[in-house]
């Protein structure tokens, strides 16, 4: 077990160094802007407003850093290090620039309409004593299992499925040991933590925390925040 000592705070870590090519933009996909405004900035505030996060770390590529430090909130709580080549060591770099941090929340900038109330959540089900916390969403649709030619092997039971969705939160401890080892492959940190033989928790999701990976995910993550600037002139009228 990775012993450090801590302050019981609770470090947001958003990696936003990632090129995102199958969003089709030519620049990162963390600065591809949602309606006037780069996710990564959404994402950002985000955190902040939801009242649970006391420190924000942002990986992004070397040459963005001033272009990241430029574009979000000036705040002593808002950092801006150099990312790595993959997820993992971006996150990897975030957790080592926190080392009195109590607890972590894994945030991809890509989810950047996520609601401040649903990482709230994530924090206090931490701070509550759960180790591990994950918000889900149950899976709509039929899920096939293929082999190497495309051929079903099978129908897993949807009931049993989620779509898992962040921030993910963990004990600062655990999610240091979870990226001790070098190698390990995981599609989220969660998983890493998983390999460990903890038990992670999940919690209701929000579909307002999608991930925008695709043309069509930009697509309606502007639709969304045109419905909501919509709303809000209405709303003053």
């Amino acid at each position: 077990m990775n012993v450090v000592s801590n302050d019981g705070s609770v470090v947001a870590l958003v990696p936003a160094a990632g090129r995102g090519v199958r969003l089709g933009e030519s620049t990162p996909k963390a600065f591809v802007a949602v309606g006037g405004t780069p996710m990564v900035r959404l994402a950002v505030d985000g955190l902040i407003a939801s009242g649970a996060v006391d420190r924000v770390i942002v990986m992004v590529p070397a040459e963005f850093v001033d272009s990241a430090v430029a574009l979000l909130p000036p705040s002593d709580s808002v950092r801006v290090v150099v990312g790595g080549a993959e997820r993992v060591d971006s996150v990897r770099v975030g957790i080592a620039a926190a080392p009195d941090a109590g607890y972590f929340l894994v945030h991809d900038a890509a989810r950047a309409l996520t609601p401040p109330a649903l990482i709230a959540r994530v924090a206090a089900e931490l701070r509550a004593g759960k180790p591990a916390v994950v918000p889900a969403l149950p899976v709509v649709d039929t899920i096939k299992s293929v082999d190497a030619l495309g051929g079903v092997t099978g129908t897993p039971d949807r009931a049993g499925l989620r779509a898992i969705q962040t921030p993910q939160g963990f004990a600062a401890g655990l999610l240091r040991d979870a990226y001790v080892a070098e190698g390990v492959a995981a599609t989220d940190d969660a998983g890493l933590v998983e390999l460990l033989g903890t038990r992670v928790h999940t919690i209701p999701g929000d579909p307002l925390a999608f991930k925008i990976t695709t043309p069509l995910d930009l697509l309606l993550a502007h639709a969304v925040l045109d419905g909501a600037d919509i709303r809000r002139a209405v709303g003053r009228t």
